[in-house]
């Protein structure tokens, strides 16, 4: 079920700003880069460009999901972050809200992953022509009905954890893709870009950014 685009307005919250990196912190319901067509050009990309004009992508986040983003601000930062998460050395952690009880209280995803044609832009996990993804998952609190779960991912492949925790029997609720039952009955996905570390492009210093989940 694809919803209706109808982002969010308002400022963008700016967590961090320096010659090089811009860390801000998505709303649930932009897109991070333009659409095909004239009603999906407003995204957090384009809003930021008024802003700050050297502004340059590095990564995505889906529409639905919110939480840290980082983008460069010279040519030489945007290379820079690439190689690092080309390379892994980006550490990534979520936080999400899933159906029913997850069991054991950590543990690790290895399935390979790839669009699923038919009913693009779903993806699906496929052993013979599927990418690597894998993802680590700790449980915060759970009850019979619901998991709040911190998760890992180890790769960046598209919807890589919603289909995750969609194999493990414990979608992310409200998911509009993948757990349409549960759309209704949230006002968004419950999945959050929590932390960010990486390394700074200039200096090569660690640097943790970090946005509260909104749920």
């Amino acid at each position: 079920m694809i919803t209706p685009y109808d982002p969010p307005k308002g400022e963008i919250p700016v967590l961090h700003e320096d010659s090089d990196l811009l860390i801000v912190d998505k709303p649930a319901g932009l897109l991070s880069v333009p659409g095909k067509g004239e009603d999906l050009a407003d995204c957090l990309l384009t809003r930021l460009e008024k802003a700050f004009p050297t502004v340059r992508l590095v990564h995505r986040l889906d529409r639905d999901t919110s939480g840290v983003m980082v983008f460069a601000l010279t040519a030489h930062a945007q290379k820079s972050l690439g190689q690092q998460f080309e390379a892994r050395k980006v550490r990534k952690t979520y936080l999400a809200r899933l159906k029913g009880r997850l069991e054991p209280k950590t543990g690790t995803v290895d399935l390979p992953l790839i669009v699923d044609w038919p009913n693009r832009p779903l993806q699906k996990v496929c052993h013979e022509t599927g990418r690597p993804a894998l993802t680590d998952w700790k449980v915060m609190s759970a009850s019979d009905d619901e998991t709040r779960v911190r998760l890992f991912p180890k790769t960046g492949r598209s919807h890589q954890l919603r289909v995750h925790m969609l194999a493990l029997g414990h979608p992310i609720l409200g998911d509009p893709l993948y757990a349409v039952e549960t759309a209704g009955q949230y006002p968004r996905l419950m999945l959050h870009a929590e932390e960010l570390r990486l390394n700074h492009p200039e200096n090569g210093r660690g640097m943790t950014f970090r946005a509260k989940a909104p749920f």
